[in-house]
């Protein structure tokens, strides 16, 4: 067989393990795997390792953030990145404006992808009504259109959702076979602890940490997979911080819920500590769960190695620090409770993770392509993505595993003016992203078309 492209001599990840072979692509697909493949164009790959392109399925991109607030990456910034930082596909939230039908938002929401994406995106859907048309017409015609999963909050006013509205969110789920994603956070405890902060002086971003405690999360944990277990249906908690929120999850899974776990970077290499800079400084770090001490970065890590978490996403949500739209919004520095909430992080994830995982032996180079790949194409019912494998979409990654560097922003491609990981050591970086056989990166810089498109998925049921 003739391929179109043939990647030869990589160290090769499948799911059946590691091997040194050629990879030969055709028609975007691969094709082959084996050795002394011939094809049109060649890649020498000797001394890399071939990687499934990156799948970030908890992104923020182009989302309402609020009056006069603005999101720092639009689809064309945020693609780029992704695809920089190893990434082939990546899976955004459309969150619908005051007012707005879930799918006029969906109808604006393609609206800015399509055109822009250097790598392929599929959207989640985010509810915060339960009126009868989100419920009865808008999520159960998106379902049927590929969008087969959609996050609910515990959390944020005028995004919450009661535990009876989550109940009803996961029964349309389980009729339509969708998953439900979970942020789980008390509201009603974080809002008692702000007040009381506020009331006595503590407005300093550190502050925004020390309401969001570890028990707010544990709790709605607990509560989260109690759901899932009285509506019958599957769950994936989002973005867990700490061991006790894990210790939830794996207790519902052992009284047999189907319950999936999601962590982030930012648990395993940042700390409260980090928000608890001299004067504004600290607005940088805030993100929602805030990241805890190193003892629970110890948990996380005792988590991801014993195999309790299914993916590890960036939860990417960027906004510039230096700007008013941005983190330094009009009244946050009066109160933490007004810096917008969030961090980017998503060209830095696998580096970070390869590097505290694979490079210092915690993880092996199959647990890295499940926790980063492989598992986000699973569960979400991406089923031409996330492997190395014949018939898959050709979404290869090579990378140096010996190359080290620091993370600083301005070798980074997205939108925000810093990153939480200035100055941060790592060993291992992506240098060729290759999406359906065509290189979208290469050594660090975007090349080629933006011919990046939304990907419809199949039921997870």
């Amino acid at each position: 067989m003739h391929h179109d492209l043939v990647i030869k001599d990589a160290r090769v990840v499948t799911s059946g393990g590691v091997s040194n072979c050629d990879i030969g692509v055709l028609q975007g697909r691969i094709a082959s795997l084996g050795t002394g493949l011939g094809g049109a164009e060649i890649i020498d790959a000797k001394g890399l390792i071939a990687m499934p392109g990156g799948i970030d399925s908890h992104v923020h991109i182009s989302q309402p953030s609020g009056p006069g607030i603005e999101m720092a990456d639009d689809f064309a910034s945020a693609t780029t990145a992704a695809a920089c930082g190893g990434n082939t596909t990546i899976m955004p939230f459309c969150l619908p404006e005051d007012g707005q039908t879930l799918r006029d938002a969906v109808t604006a929401y393609r609206a800015k992808a399509d055109g822009q994406c250097l790598i392929d995106v599929s959207f989640h859907l985010i509810v915060k009504s339960v009126d009868p048309t989100t419920l009865g017409q808008d999520l159960p015609s998106l379902i049927a259109q590929g969008m087969t999963s959609f996050k609910v909050f515990m959390t944020y006013q005028g995004m919450r959702l009661t535990d009876g509205e989550i109940l009803q969110v996961m029964d349309v789920a389980r009729e339509h076979g969708a998953l439900t994603m979970v942020h789980a956070e008390n509201e009603d405890a974080i809002e008692f602890l702000r007040d009381k902060a506020e009331r006595d002086g503590r407005i300093q971003p550190v502050h925004h940490a020390r309401t969001r405690p570890i028990p707010v999360e544990r709790e709605a944990t607990h509560r989260a997979t109690t759901l899932a277990e009285i509506a019958g249906v599957p769950v994936m908690i989002v973005h867990v911080s700490n061991g006790a929120a894990l210790n939830e999850i794996e207790r519902a899974k052992a009284r047999g819920v189907r319950v999936f776990a999601e962590t982030c970077p930012q648990y395993i290499t940042l700390t409260a500590d980090d928000l608890d800079r001299a004067g504004f400084e600290g607005a940088k770090w805030v993100c929602s769960p805030p990241p805890r001490d190193t003892s629970e970065q110890a948990a996380i890590w005792a988590g991801i190695e014993r195999g309790a978490f299914d993916v590890f996403s960036s939860d990417h949500c960027p906004f510039r620090f230096a700007d008013t739209a941005g983190k330094d919004a009009p009244g946050a520095r009066a109160s933490f409770r007004n810096i917008p909430n969030g961090i980017p992080g998503v060209e830095t994830r696998l580096p970070i993770l390869f590097s505290e995982g694979v490079a210092k032996g915690r993880v092996s180079l199959e647990t890295f392509a499940a926790l980063t790949a492989t598992n986000h194409a699973r569960i979400y019912g991406l089923q031409q993505k996330g492997a190395i494998a014949v018939g898959k979409d050709a979404d290869i990654v090579l990378w140096d595993p010996l190359v080290s560097k620091k993370i600083t922003q301005d070798a980074l491609h997205h939108g925000s003016d810093y990153t939480p990981w200035e100055g941060f050591e790592v060993t291992g970086w992506p240098v060729r992203s290759i999406l359906r056989g065509k290189t979208v990166m290469l050594d660090g810089a975007p090349v080629g078309q933006r011919d990046g498109t939304h990907v419809a998925r199949q039921s997870l049921l």
